[in-house]
């Protein structure tokens, strides 16, 4: 038997439709970097950095990427006329990607974690946070998606402030007075240190500061733990530098050299900065 000309053709029809809906639902979706089921977090990453068996205090492991790459952070914290700390980051080389939190490490996104002396309490997916009362030390680090931290010569990159305005327990006697209560801090990718000076008692660093300009241009130095260093800094203004992670402080006049010798005791990455003008002045990389 014999059907009449165009009776397929609503079943023909059905076919495609129904075919192009199946097409559209596989392929059609918003791109997701999420691992699949079963799978860790590291194990679902892309090909970005290298992945080093170091992990920080949480647990997380480091994701190591080249200095001239790398994301750099700063954090302010402002007082909140409620009491508490409103944080604010400012980033070069990173994007914040709250949609594809547990994806693969693609080079410069991802999210900051906050940790409040040393315990990490709260991640950040843009430039602004809060943090309550009674902190005293704030440490805001890099993170992939995938959730391992961004780390640049086996150091997470971050940056460190203190919120107390009053010295650390560790600091000696005769270190001037610490952060007052408006500071920042800063991170960087920087590639080499500033060649140190030869000195009987250990390594000497000079630097200048001229306007918005350090001489030499921000650095990092490598340093071995138990390693003794000091910092002759002259400056056009007035200012106070801050050895993070040290707590050391040194009180800057125009024009005059001062000096600051520390001995290094602490492994990991702290910046060396000013605080009126927020400028780093370098780094030190202690292992």
């Amino acid at each position: 038997m014999t059907h009449p000309r165009g009776a397929a053709t609503p079943l023909l029809s059905l076919v495609l439709v129904l075919a192009a809906a199946l097409f559209l639902a596989g392929c059609g979706g918003r791109a997701t970097t999420h691992h699949k089921p079963g799978t860790t977090h590291e194990e679902a990453s892309g090909s970005s950095g290298t992945l080093l068996p170091a992990r920080d205090e949480s647990g997380h492991r480091l994701r190591e990427v080249p200095a001239a790459t790398a994301p750099t952070v700063r954090v302010e914290a402002r007082p909140d006329t409620e009491g508490g700390w409103n944080v604010h980051l400012t980033v070069e080389r990173f994007r914040f990607t709250p949609d594809s939190t547990g994806g693969a490490a693609l080079p410069g996104r991802g999210h900051a974690r906050l940790l409040a002396d040393g315990r990490e309490t709260a991640r950040l997916y843009g430039a602004w946070g809060y943090v309550p009362p009674g902190v005293r030390t704030l440490t805001v680090r890099l993170h992939a998606d995938d959730h391992t931290v961004w780390a640049v010569a086996g150091a997470p990159v971050q940056a460190t402030v203190r919120l107390d305005g009053t010295p650390a327990a560790s600091a000696p006697p005769s270190a001037p007075p610490s952060t007052p209560p408006s500071a920042t801090g800063t991170a960087t990718g920087a590639a080499a240190p500033p060649t140190p000076l030869p000195s009987e008692t250990g390594r000497t660093v000079t630097l200048t500061i001229t306007g918005k300009t350090v001489q030499p241009p921000p650095d990092r130095i490598e340093l071995k733990k138990g390693e003794r260093l000091t910092l002759r800094v002259t400056g056009d203004r007035a200012d106070t530098l801050h050895v993070h992670g040290y707590d050391r402080e040194l009180p800057l006049s125009p024009g005059v050299p001062a000096t600051l010798t520390l001995t290094v005791d602490r492994t990991g990455l702290f910046e060396v900065e000013t605080h009126d003008s927020g400028l780093l002045l370098t780094q030190l990389v202690v292992r």
